[in-house]
């Protein structure tokens, strides 16, 4: 039987090199159904076109017209299913052993909007290749507690580098992980020099083609905030064992330092492809997926400490999971008010990250007795509308 392959985020950069990857290796099974917001219907269409996926879901209704006269244009018919619990459906309709047996989802939404995707494709039994960080960052504790026993595959460079890693490796030989940074496009920069960085300079990655949301979190280090708690819930450790480095070249994915002194690193050429062929492929390895390193060339790799006072995004993320609860969630949902602040001309570079510390700080914030989906929604809602008034005061 043909595995079914459902593709959440198709038309992102994830989703994009997913459908490559999943073309060139047919053996990985069919991409049944795609779902995106619909706010690039050409693509979307010619996804469905080239994959043959039977649904086709959008969450943003407004986008639904638009992505029906592509379909058309070019004779599809496929189910449709709009609106915005459209992503959550198609992630749920799978199957399998709970054990990471039978179909896959491949959840690369981008956004806390991820969670409910990723625990409908839990209690569906499929597998779940994770390239949504928010879900874990928001409701960690949910979504690994419903995980079952090699269900939940992250497609992310770091964890898929410390997954690799860790491979025969006992619990209790672990020291610590390393997380790699490449240190964005503004490396080595003071924080006042960071000041005035203008949303283009911040879209300059110096290693990495992604959206908007992520390139720029990686300039303000956020993404790495969330990666660091990320790999916190899928390895099971306490977050002072989850260590940053900086390392420009982006060739060490990540390491695991071993109670005994030694390190393991995984490396290879920076290639998203590699991530994603990993979790959709795991335990196989499909061949030539990647270029290799070439040790024939000289080359040197450096490794730097990061620089907290200019980027301490990291640091208010690590008191925001020690705090528990809904704190992350918070950090996250006022992180992306701020982003589209900054983008906008509202707010600065620098204050991107101050607007957290300021979210995080208000006594206002959220503290439910039990952590649900709703509440991680509600006090998500209660951030974006506290990281809004802030940006409007300061203006």
């Amino acid at each position: 039987m043909t595995r079914r392959i459902a593709l959440l985020g198709a038309t992102g950069s994830i989703g994009t090199q997913a459908v490559e990857v999943v073309a060139r290796y047919p053996q990985l099974g069919q991409i049944v159904s795609l779902a995106a917001t619909g706010s690039r219907p050409q693509l979307l269409a010619q996804q469905a076109e080239s994959t043959g996926a039977s649904t086709v879901a959008i969450s943003d209704s407004a986008n639904a017209d638009a992505v029906r006269t592509q379909l058309r244009a070019r004779g599809l018919n496929p189910r449709l299913l709009v609106g915005p619990d459209a992503v959550e459906t198609v992630a749920g309709e799978l199957s399998g052993g709970g054990d990471g047996s039978g179909d896959v989802v491949l959840n690369a939404v981008t956004g806390s909007v991820g969670l409910r995707p990723t625990l409908a494709a839990l209690a569906s039994g499929a597998r779940l290749a994770l390239a949504n960080k928010e879900s874990l960052v928001a409701g960690g504790e949910l979504v690994t507690a419903a995980a079952g026993p090699g269900q939940l595959l992250p497609v992310d460079s770091e964890h898929t580098a410390i997954a690799q890693c860790l491979a025969g490796v006992r619990p209790e030989a672990i020291d610590a992980l390393v997380v790699t940074a490449s240190g964005g496009p503004f490396r080595g920069r003071s924080r006042a020099e960071l000041g005035e960085v203008t949303p283009a300079q911040a879209l300059n990655h110096p290693t990495w083609n992604m959206g908007r949301v992520i390139t720029t979190n990686s300039a303000t280090m956020v993404n790495k905030a969330l990666e660091v708690i990320e790999a916190a819930w899928l390895f099971n450790l306490p977050l002072e064992r989850v260590e940053v480095v900086v390392h420009p070249q982006s060739i060490v994915h990540s390491m695991v330092r071993l109670v005994d002194g030694a390190t393991i690193a995984e490396l290879s050429p920076p290639d998203m492809r590699h991530a994603i062929g990993w979790a959709l492929a795991y335990p196989e390895k499909l061949p030539g997926l990647s270029r290799p390193s070439d040790f024939t060339q000289a080359q040197s790799w450096d490794f730097l400490p990061l620089d907290e006072d200019a980027f301490p995004a990291i640091r208010i993320a690590r008191a925001a999971h020690a705090r528990g609860g809904v704190a992350m969630a918070c950090y996250n949902a006022a992180n992306e008010e701020a982003v589209d602040a900054f983008h906008e001309g509202r707010l600065s570079f620098t204050g991107i990250v101050d607007l957290l510390a300021d979210v995080l700080a208000d006594p206002a914030l959220p503290q439910p007795a039990t952590l649900t989906v709703d509440a991680i929604a509600a006090a998500e809602a209660w951030a974006r509308s506290r990281a809004r008034e802030l940006i409007g005061a300061a203006q």
